[in-house]
């Protein structure tokens, strides 16, 4: 805050905190509320008086005009103030407390007023209403001055109107009635103003506690700040409330689920679909650093509840990690083969020294070529079996990694793939785990063993994996495939579980499956329907003799 407007704000005096600012607004809508409510209720007040009291001197001029007595004595006697007229209209007056009960003839002359000076003259407004058999309610101002006043036609015994009657009401004693009033109805909105201040403290203090007393600039600033630091964060963040909706998912969550701002407020089931990857935000799966895939990623998982019934779950990418892990492996693997290479290739070395020093020249020729002739064979039969470089590449370092491990890889007679798959990269990774399983399963059995067999229908391609060692219980051969399932201990990197998870992931990402089984000969066998994963082939000369001459090659 600069010093300005900290200045400005201590001058006006208005106050920080959110609970003094939340209870002076209340208190003055509560205010505001007030005055209005007494305003909007006098407005009327003074109308609904003054309709009163012209009523009442209606109702007092209509008594004295159904009197007959008077009609009689009005035109059979004179206008004089100790007439009888005069004398019932005073006694009328002061019973009924009104201001002046004035009689007169059908020419508007008085024959009755408090004034006793009026009597016999005209009266000072219009009668002619009354005498033409109306009945007349107003205001208006007269020799008494400003008065409520009802006129009503006075009859006589047979019905004739014979003059008049005016009563008035003093105005003066309507304001009177108006003015009383106020103190009555101030007291009942200081009344209600006071339960207002009441509830507005309560709810003040309840949005204190809320809030824990800070300013509402505070708040925003909060807000704000939490908002760039979920979306800046580079770790997925996804908000769920007690119905198990989404309520928030950051930038990078949306990356890593694969899911757009559109999901926000739906079911996490229907945002994801049914997968481990559901369970594990939806609850379903306990623990923590929960492994899951989505996509091609490798995912970590955690989750806490929240008070309000809902959670909040956070997500970290381990792809890279895995993928660096894995090499490790590879890695290490690769070493294991090198020192054991380097143990046969001194002995193979010692050996062919022996031959030579016995001068026993053909045999250690021969040695020779059989030891090369190995090697080269094997890579030669992959090759013209598996026209695609990158499977071929990774089945003869497969092939050389199985014999430093005592297990035979080999590639039946029936295998056949040509260089046109649409993802390479794919076939490469299912391959490349589902032969490494292989290999740790078969490695240390009699006549360890493992076949890897290609072949294409149309544009499908079918693979299958078999080894010899001991196979997968018909009860698992479905929860083998399950994110974070593994029968080997985790490595010093990470977990595992999750290579025959990505195998099914890829397979069905191209619309195809994975599935387990039992090997004719005992062990496991794998197999893997790609539907799609060859292009139309272009029938060009050098292609189609590439084509011929691959398929002659194939013994």
């Amino acid at each position: 805050m600069s010093p300005t407007s900290r200045v400005r704000r201590l001058r006006l005096g208005l106050p920080r905190r959110v609970f003094s600012q939340v209870l002076v607004m209340q208190l003055a809508i509560a205010a505001g509320v007030a005055v209005l409510a007494t305003g909007l209720f006098l407005a009327p007040l003074s109308d609904q008086l003054d309709d009163q009291a012209m009523r009442r001197a209606l109702a007092i001029a209509q008594t004295t005009a159904a009197h007959p007595k008077i009609a009689e004595d009005l035109t059979s006697s004179r206008p004089t103030g100790d007439g009888p007229v005069q004398a019932e209209a005073e006694r009328i007056r002061r019973a009924s407390g009104a201001e002046y009960v004035v009689i007169m003839n059908k020419e508007g002359i008085r024959w009755s007023h408090t004034d006793r000076t009026q009597i016999g003259r005209p009266v000072s407004t219009d009668p002619s209403d009354a005498l033409a058999g109306r009945e007349v309610m107003e205001i208006d101002d007269g020799t008494l001055g400003r008065s409520a006043r009802g006129k009503v036609p006075l009859r006589d015994s047979g019905g004739h109107i014979v003059g008049a009657v005016s009563v008035g009401i003093e105005y003066e004693s309507v304001r009177a009635r108006l003015i009383h009033s106020i103190p009555g109805l101030l007291a009942y909105a200081g009344g209600a103003l006071a339960v207002g201040a009441i509830a507005a403290y309560l709810i003040s203090r309840r949005v204190q506690r809320q809030t824990r007393d800070l300013a509402f600039s505070d708040i925003s600033a909060l807000l704000a700040e939490r908002e760039a630091m979920l979306h800046g964060i580079r770790e997925g963040v996804v908000a769920l409330d007690s119905g198990g909706r989404i309520r928030l998912l950051n930038d990078e969550a949306q990356r890593l689920l694969g899911l757009g701002t559109e999901v926000v407020g739906r079911p996490l089931d229907e945002a994801l679909g049914a997968g481990r990857t559901t369970d594990v935000l939806a609850g379903r799966v306990s623990g923590t650093d929960l492994l899951t895939v989505r996509g091609q990623r490798v995912l970590i998982a955690n989750r806490m509840p929240t008070d309000d019934g809902g959670a909040v779950a956070t997500l970290r990418d381990r792809t890279e990690l895995e993928q660096l892990g894995r090499e490790l492996d590879s890695t290490r693997g690769l070493i294991d083969a090198l020192r054991a290479q380097d143990h046969e290739h001194a002995n193979r070395m010692h050996t062919l020294l022996g031959l030579l020093e016995l001068e026993m020249y053909e045999e250690a020729a021969e040695f020779v070529g059989e030891v090369a002739g190995a090697h080269r064979v094997t890579a030669e039969q992959i090759t013209e079996k598996i026209r695609d470089p990158l499977l071929a590449a990774l089945l003869v370092g497969k092939a050389t990694v199985a014999a430093e491990r005592g297990v035979a890889l080999s590639v039946p007679r029936e295998t056949a793939l040509p260089d046109r798959l649409v993802d390479p990269g794919g076939l490469v990774t299912i391959v490349g785990n589902l032969v490494d399983n292989a290999l740790d399963a078969a490695a240390g059995t009699r006549h360890a063993r493992v076949e890897v067999a290609v072949r294409t229908e149309g544009r499908a391609v079918v693979l299958r994996v078999r080894d010899t060692g001991p196979g997968v219980p018909a009860e698992q051969r479905e929860t083998i495939f399950t994110e974070g399932w593994t029968t080997k201990e985790p490595p010093a990197h990470g977990k595992r579980g999750i290579g025959l998870a990505l195998v099914r992931r890829l397979a069905e990402r191209q619309g195809g499956s994975a599935r387990a089984g039992e090997a004719p000969e005992g062990g496991a066998e794998f197999t893997v329907v790609l539907p799609e994963a060859l292009t139309e082939p272009a029938f060009s000369p050098t292609e189609g003799s590439t084509l011929i001459k691959g398929t002659e090659a194939t013994p």
